[in-house]
């Protein structure tokens, strides 16, 4: 699923990114528009047929590239509809491009983005866009977003639903890197934790059967991954989003929504409840 809200980063995704994903083995797209209730209000079903035509357009654009696509336009709060008609439609990934915004904005209010990896149980690729004034700044490149994946792993069952989703895209991976963060444990008990850490994950490269590098580190883990994801030039970082409130989400913020906050490489964010 690709949902679009007709941006300047939006559609430059559309028009660069989602192609060469298309080429990775996608067979079905469903281009999704929301009319979000809360700023059109009344205008709201006017513009239905508005954006309706607009998304054809663009859908038959993209069909050209080789892949069926099923253009949806519907009103309400954009992350609900969207986590609601991926259930619904049973999708694989959904695919939505991120561009920097106001920091209080984010803390505060959230986006669509973030918003929708707090709802969805659907795995999200988190484009990441950065912006300086009105110039859009591209992310990675998308032909090889799956090239150099950062597997962020803290051996949960989490991490067992992390790896099976890295195993789809395996055969577009020319290496991998693991990363594991130890911020638990006792200070006398930091050498064995470091140990078996390096043991779980040397089975873990095994499973997954690319070449991998394998990191532990000691501290935070959300500094730990986009540390790592710079120094490494990860052209992607997997990170695994288990349940917590929403409440508790927005106020402290968990590892995954720090690193989606501030990443700047491609974030795939797989939910794991």
């Amino acid at each position: 699923m690709y949902p679009t809200d007709f941006s300047d980063v939006s559609l430059h995704a559309l028009e660069h990114c989602i192609p060469e994903i298309i080429k990775r083995g996608i067979e079905e797209i469903h281009l999704l528009h929301v009319i979000d209730i809360t700023v059109a209000e009344f205008e709201a079903f006017e513009l239905e047929e508005v954006y309706r035509e607009k998304l054809e357009k663009l859908a038959r654009k993209l069909e050209k590239r080789g892949a069926d696509v099923k253009p949806v336009v519907t009103i309400g709060l954009p992350s609900m509809e969207i986590a609601e008609i991926a259930e619904k439609e049973g999708v694989d990934l959904i695919v939505i491009p991120s561009a920097g915004e106001n920091v209080w904005r984010r803390m505060f209010l959230g986006s669509t983005a973030s918003n929708l990896a707090r709802t969805t149980q659907r795995p999200i690729l988190l484009l990441k866009y950065g912006k300086e004034g009105d110039k859009i700044e591209p992310p990675t490149d998308c032909g090889r977003i799956f090239s150099r994946p950062l597997i962020a792993l803290d051996f949960s069952k989490c991490s067992v639903k992390i790896i099976k989703t890295v195993k789809e895209f395996r055969k577009d991976v020319d290496s991998a890197i693991l990363l594991h963060s130890i911020d638990y444990g006792k200070i006398e008990e930091l050498e064995h934790n470091i140990s078996v850490a390096k043991k779980n994950l040397e089975k873990t490269a095994k499973g997954l059967g690319v070449k991998a590098e394998k990191e532990v580190l000691v501290g935070s883990a959300s500094q730990a991954i986009i540390g790592m994801a710079l120094s490494k030039g990860a052209t992607l970082i997997v990170i695994g989003k288990k349940g917590r409130s929403f409440i508790r989400d927005l106020i402290l913020g968990s590892t995954a929504e720090r690193v989606i906050r501030d990443s700047k490489v491609p974030v795939l964010l797989v939910p794991c409840d």
